[in-house]
């Protein structure tokens, strides 16, 4: 696993294309997006063989998890004791060889 402060995700997705295409990690964590849910690169992400899973803000913060040749299911999304943090929790399932 490999956590990235992407620090703007689209403007950096060709970098991390050619990371996840190289280092092909089953599982990566993203931070700092910098991208609403809707500007999340999705479509590039499952080309590259990754499901992909984000919480995303306009100007900062977001959080994305990479599941190589895996959908990851989200679990929760705050934590218990503390309604007012966004962070994602999964267990990243694919497929077994």
């Amino acid at each position: 696993m490999k956590i990235f402060n992407i620090n703007n995700v689209n403007k950096r997705l060709a970098n991390l294309l050619d990371w996840l295409r190289t280092a092909r990690p089953d599982v990566a964590c993203l931070q700092g997006l910098k991208a609403t849910g809707s500007e999340f690169p999705v479509a590039a992400i499952g080309k590259a063989s990754y499901g992909a899973i984000w919480r995303g803000q306009k100007s900062w913060n977001g959080v994305a998890i990479l599941a190589r040749d895996g959908e990851p299911i989200v679990t929760h999304t705050v934590l218990p004791s503390d309604v007012t943090i966004s962070l994602i929790f999964t267990k990243c399932l694919w497929k077994c060889v």
